[in-house]
């Protein structure tokens, strides 16, 4: 019947208001934890989030470059969890940025026989609620630019070693032998691993011509030493040890997470790769290591997709376009869009800061930290888990809910009275009457 279940409903409430929230642990960050997911710009997820700085009314690009007659593409919801995959490369996103002008994103597909209409395309809180309940509660990067111009390999090789180490034309056949943000750690002792998922061990960079996106999305695989020294290759391990660390209690203080099938790379489903992502971030909340850390949240490169910021042109590799980033920490500035200007680099200095070790190149050095979204004088606050819907239905006014927990009490006892009457045999009702109308004598 549905009034037992609606019963059944008014009993969980009143269970689950009675459970303490954790106390808080107040110990600065003693984890980090990144994940990069693939492909979308800040405005092709959030351009139209409330208070950051999205995508303007009237924007219309151009199809053609050299003629107006072709008409132009306005931004458009997206209703369909996937696009087509644009073109990402370099060339490509150099066309779109036009010198600045930021006008070329759709002739510059159309240019490569692709539908340029796609890169106009955009998603929000009803395809990505988790995500945009997250930046609701959290902190919203507006101002975080992809390291690089392009596509994925050189992105990933600033975020872990932030420099190219001469990734434009692909991996060379001897691999990468920067310094990375991991030989750091390894030399200061402090623990760290790189978490993948459906990570197999038989594939690296030396497996064949075609490096698979393990390879490429991991950046770590394609670094001999890596591969070769078995205590470096140790810390490199499939994401299922992610769960387990936590549960553990073994999370160590630097943890980088690859996607695989759920990266949101298109044309991969959004909505797939939402959840995937999200997960990563509620075992955290779950977990005694909440009360400690920072989890870093973005994508890997623009995807070709629009977005209408210029970037900052620190050197002769980017920045590239924006990219979303979320900052989840129970010090993190709740509620707030951010607008310093940050990269893949301002993770590793926030980490260097943390940690004390040395930046590794010029461009980690002058980035701004990460840091910036954090406020270590407040008290460590619990998590907010995000709700499956934007924007998430209103709970009553604290004011209310004591009375409102009264009145669902109330409303429990006298269902469980009247499921009493129903269940309690007539035989023994008409006993009772008779045993009442004898009273008297």
């Amino acid at each position: 019947m549905k009034w037992l279940a609606g019963l059944a409903g008014i009993g969980l409430l009143l269970t689950t208001a009675a459970i303490p929230v954790m106390a808080a642990d107040p110990k600065g960050v003693e984890h980090v934890v990144v994940l990069m997911q693939e492909n979308h710009t800040f405005d092709n997820y959030f351009g139209t989030f409330p208070g950051a700085d999205g995508i303007s009314e009237g924007t219309c690009l151009p199809r053609s470059r050299t003629s107006s007659e072709a008409g132009c593409v306005a931004p458009h919801h997206v209703d369909v969890p996937r696009t087509e995959d644009p073109d990402h490369g370099r060339g490509t996103a150099l066309n779109a940025y036009n010198g600045g002008a930021m006008d070329g994103f759709v002739w510059a597909q159309e240019e490569r026989n692709l539908d340029g209409a796609d890169a106009m395309g955009y998603w929000d809180g009803r395809e990505l609620p988790l995500y945009w309940n997250l930046a609701t509660d959290y902190v919203l990067a507006d101002r975080f630019f992809s390291s690089a111009w392009g596509a994925s390999l050189t992105n990933h090789l600033y975020w872990v070693a932030a420099q190219a180490d001469n990734s434009h034309g692909g991996i060379p056949p001897a691999g990468f032998d920067a310094t990375t943000i991991f030989d750091r750690l390894e030399e200061a002792g402090v623990s760290w691993k790189m978490y993948i998922q459906n990570y197999d061990p038989t594939t690296d960079f030396r497996s064949g011509a075609e490096h698979p996106p393990q390879v490429v999305w991991s950046a770590l695989l394609a670094f001999p030493r890596f591969l070769d020294d078995p205590a470096l290759r140790s810390h490199i391990v499939d994401l299922d040890e992610y769960f387990t660390d936590l549960e553990a209690d073994t999370l160590p203080a630097v943890s980088y997470i690859v996607p695989g099938g759920a990266s949101e790379h298109p044309p991969g489903n959004v909505t797939v790769g939402e959840q995937f992502g999200t997960s990563l971030v509620t075992a955290l909340m779950r977990s005694s290591s909440w009360w400690s850390s920072l989890f870093v949240l973005t994508h890997d490169d623009w995807g070709g997709y629009y977005d209408h910021v210029p970037p900052p042109q620190v050197d002769a590799d980017g920045y590239g376009f924006r990219v979303p980033g979320i900052l989840i920490s129970p010090y993190a500035k709740r509620g707030t869009v951010d607008s310093t200007v940050y990269d893949y680099t301002s993770i590793l200095r926030f980490i260097e800061l943390n940690w004390g070790v040395d930046p590794l190149t010029a461009r980690d050095g002058g980035a701004n930290s990460i840091g910036a979204a954090l406020d270590m004088r407040q008290e460590a606050a619990a998590p907010v888990f995000p709700d499956r819907s934007y924007p998430p239905p209103q709970l009553p006014a604290a004011g209310n809910r004591l009375a409102l927990i009264a009145v669902y009490a109330a409303v429990a006892v006298v269902f469980a009275v009247a499921l009493v009457w129903v269940l309690v045999p007539s035989s023994v009702k008409v006993v009772r009457r008779g045993r009442s109308r004898a009273a008297p004598e």
